[in-house]
């Protein structure tokens, strides 16, 4: 069962508490280039992420926030590293939560970011990594821990509690034993992921280890996975790890097979195509693609929508009925009508 922490609210969206699991992403681009930082909002908030990080580099960065934030579909996180400058004007134009990192921020200037943050109702997520320790530690599960919580009393000594931690590592073993200390040490949500954890194939596989541990045994109350890549990438990778340890059953879970000698249909780039229009649906449905008649059946009976891929050809099948044989080109089309009329999209 899920530990109940604090709920603190990013914008509008609560974390914490018994609030679902709330999925999270960066954008490549800082607010000064704004249009395209928005078209990365907007196209990441298409496929269900709920929260948006940024990174502001520069005082130039933080005045752009103001406009940023008046065209994001999601609540937006202001990434702040060195300068409480740029913390303190992030947080006067209108950033939903900052994030600062011990392991590279003045704590001379602490008090001041407080206030500022204090006066606007803004969250402070304290946000350590490995990477970026402090250099008086050495790199380890308990002192990643002690970091944050260490900045976590400081801050409390400053009349200040509205908080989120995170503390990573791109070791999965060392990323579990953090938030287990963490976890036990503290009320505050706790933000999981696994630090630089590579590429898709590499940053799936750690992340889904490391974070499904840690969301078995109820840690966790909002979550990113990092890629080097797309970032729809991490949406999906982060849903599927929810579905799959019984988290939170969003979005639509797709069964496909990987493919043999008896397929006769393209069955990757037809599974691809499934994969990029589902990742807009929200109802927790189940969707198979299959390439031929062995398994086809039996997984469409077990599925809401299936196609059963032939040569040339699929069949639509709803809840184990054939809908109707359709030729491939019309495959997808015809499974995008089915979709509508089931209300998923």
């Amino acid at each position: 069962m899920r530990k109940r922490k604090r709920t603190v609210f990013i914008g509008s969206v609560p974390i914490g508490g018994a609030n679902p699991i709330v999925v999270q992403s960066m954008t490549k681009n800082p607010p000064s280039r704004l249009n395209e930082a928005i078209s990365e909002i907007n196209r990441l908030a298409q496929v269900g992420c709920e929260l948006i990080r940024v990174a502001v580099p520069t005082l130039k960065d933080a005045y752009f926030l103001s406009e940023l934030k008046e065209k994001s579909v999601l609540p937006v996180v202001a990434d702040i590293h060195f300068d409480s400058r740029i913390a303190i004007k992030a947080i006067e134009n209108g950033a939903d939560e900052i994030r600062i990192n011990p392991g590279n921020f003045p704590k001379k200037h602490l008090a001041e970011i407080v206030k500022a943050a204090k006066a606007r109702k803004k969250p402070i997520r304290i946000g350590v990594n490995s990477g970026s320790l402090e250099k008086s530690l050495e790199c380890s599960a308990q002192s990643l821990a002690d970091s944050a919580l260490k900045w976590a009393r400081l801050i409390e000594n400053l009349g200040f509690r509205d908080l989120k931690i995170s503390a990573k590592s791109s070791d999965a073993a060392m990323t579990v034993q953090t938030y287990r200390i963490l976890d036990k040490a503290c009320d505050y949500p706790l933000h999981i992921g696994v630090t630089e954890s590579g590429t898709v194939a590499t940053g799936a596989a750690r992340s889904a280890i490391a974070l499904g541990k840690l969301l078995e045994e109820g840690i966790g109350d909002t979550i990113r996975v990092s890629l080097t890549g797309n970032r729809v990438d991490e949406i999906d990778v982060c849903y599927e790890i929810l579905r799959t340890t019984g988290t939170r059953n969003i979005g639509a879970k797709l069964i496909s097979c990987p493919s043999c000698g008896r397929v006769q249909i393209d069955l990757t780039k037809l599974a691809n195509d499934v994969q990029s229009i589902i990742r807009r649906i929200r109802k927790p449905i189940t969707v198979s693609v299959m390439g031929c008649v062995v398994n086809a059946i039996g997984e469409a009976k077990n599925a809401d929508i299936a196609i059963a891929g032939g040569v040339g050809h699929g069949l639509i099948i709803k809840k184990g009925k054939i809908v109707e044989n359709v030729k491939e080109e019309k495959l997808l089309g015809k499974f995008e009508e089915e979709l509508e009329k089931m209300g998923a999209l």
